[in-house]
């Protein structure tokens, strides 16, 4: 039997492509194993949406070529590069990287099992290239009978609902990599749902580039500009979908994960208001405030769009956790956009949220764009800017002290709120004894940094 060893890398979404390349694996009759030296096989799942992923992932291949050359017992494994490393740098990698085996794309996770078959077929020599079996374009996307082996816990599932990004934002390679966005169907959707809740997941995540742009790819014109109604007489929405998830029976959480400002809708807030299953928490990347730099960001919207929808959630959607993410160190981000951002921070006080340092990405427009700010001075908005949101976390945990919340349970002594997205935001020390995979019903009598901490 053939053995087959994966590590995955990146995001969640990274996460299900592993899930259904395993999927395959599996009903071809292969064997997966957590020991690297035993397999027949080793398949890395990378990741290359900034630097730090891009090195982590060259990290992880270049290790598994080292371990092989050391280890006998590895000499004739192969080594398959998958992901967005491979899909981004398909032309430069076999040279770089000659080491691999093969090289796939997006659109080969679904035919990993023939492609192992052929490598383990025949025998390779030092000048043979690898195989590259990356696609230019993008097109796969997932359907709710697709061959999949979940690497989550039984009460936790993601749901990829969409695939690719139309967006065009300065600083993101995803849509190089990943494509135009590409929905499913509702109807897709909604019965992989069905069948995860009825397996014993307490809690759906959903997830794409762009939840919000979910099904409008599919409609017959496109909208006229991004502040336009969002009006789902014209086809499926996330809107829609939403409803439809709601209507499942069972007692689960639907958490909403990567959404735009762009594609907000009144429509929406009355729809995930209006669908209890839904937990109040939203992904939406703001990436800056200064209407200059979105501007240069290519983000769609200005600063007082972004305002305007923000007081509008808050008010349809009483109680909603909005978690964000912002870039500091962009190039041309003056010391006034900077302030103006903070002031945005303080007076807004989100939730949840985080920033990051701008990273300089190749194939991106903001690549060679004048106006660099220097490191240092990125280094200490950022520390600026994570200041100021520690503080307001940690007055915002403060005050659920006596309150009571309910949290399902992730592990024995740890648990979520509804605000609180897995392995992204904070957790609830809980009573061990507590069922791990079920609701509970916990009082908060402390905090501890970004943790919260029930009585027991």
């Amino acid at each position: 039997m053939i053995k087959v060893g994966l590590v995955s890398l990146g995001c969640a979404k990274n996460l299900i492509d592993s899930e259904i390349m395993i999927g395959h694996l599996r009903g071809a009759g292969m064997e997966m194993t957590a020991d690297e030296t035993e397999a027949d096989v080793l398949i890395v799942n990378t990741c290359s949406f900034i630097d730090l992923a891009k090195r982590e992932s060259i990290g992880a291949v270049q290790g598994a070529v080292d371990a092989r050359g050391e280890d006998v017992q590895r000499k004739r494994q192969k080594i398959i590069v998958a992901g967005c490393l491979s899909q981004r740098f398909s032309k430069e990698l076999p040279g770089l990287m000659p080491e691999v085996d093969a090289f796939i794309g997006l659109d080969q996770i679904t035919q990993v099992a023939p492609i192992i078959e052929g490598l383990l077929g025949r025998s390779r020599t030092e000048d043979d290239a690898p195989e590259n079996l990356v696609t230019r374009q993008p097109k796969y996307i997932p359907d709710y009978d697709t061959p999949r082996f979940r690497l989550t816990p039984k009460h936790a599932a993601y749901v990829k609902i969409a695939e690719g990004c139309n967006h065009t934002c300065s600083f993101c390679i995803i849509p190089k990599i990943r494509g135009r966005h590409r929905s499913r169907t509702q109807e897709s959707v909604v019965r992989e749902v069905r069948d995860l809740v009825a397996s014993g997941a307490r809690e759906i995540n959903l997830i794409s580039q762009d939840l919000t742009y979910f099904g409008m790819d599919k409609w017959t014109e496109a909208r006229p500009n991004p502040r336009s109604p969002v009006d789902s007489s014209r086809g499926e929405s996330l809107a829609t979908l939403l409803r439809a998830l709601n209507d499942i029976p069972g007692d689960f959480w639907i958490r909403v994960l990567y959404t735009h400002p762009a594609h907000w809708s009144d429509e929406l807030i009355q729809a995930i208001a209006e669908c209890p299953k839904v937990v109040r928490y939203v992904d939406m990347p703001l990436q800056h405030i200064s209407d200059r730099m979105l501007k240069i960001m290519q983000r769609e919207t200005g600063g007082d769009y972004i305002r305007d929808l923000i007081k509008r959630m808050r008010a349809g959607i009483p109680g909603i956790a909005i978690r964000t993410t912002f870039i500091v160190g962009f190039p041309g981000e003056t010391q006034e956009d900077f302030e103006e951002l903070l002031e945005f921070i303080r007076a807004t006080r989100f939730e949840r949220a985080g920033v990051f340092r701008y990273s300089r990405e190749e194939g991106t427009k903001a690549y060679n764009l004048d106006g660099r700010v220097h490191h240092k001075t990125t280094e200490s908005r950022w520390n600026r800017a994570m200041r100021e949101l520690q503080v307001i976390a940690e007055e915002f945990n403060a005050s659920h002290v006596k309150r009571t919340m309910r949290v399902l349970v992730e592990k024995p002594g740890v648990a979520r709120t509804q605000m609180d997205a897995p392995e992204i935001d904070g957790t609830v020390f809980v009573d061990p004894a507590l069922p791990v995979g079920e609701f509970a019903e916990v009082t908060i009598n402390d905090w501890r940094g970004y943790d919260l901490v029930a009585a027991r």
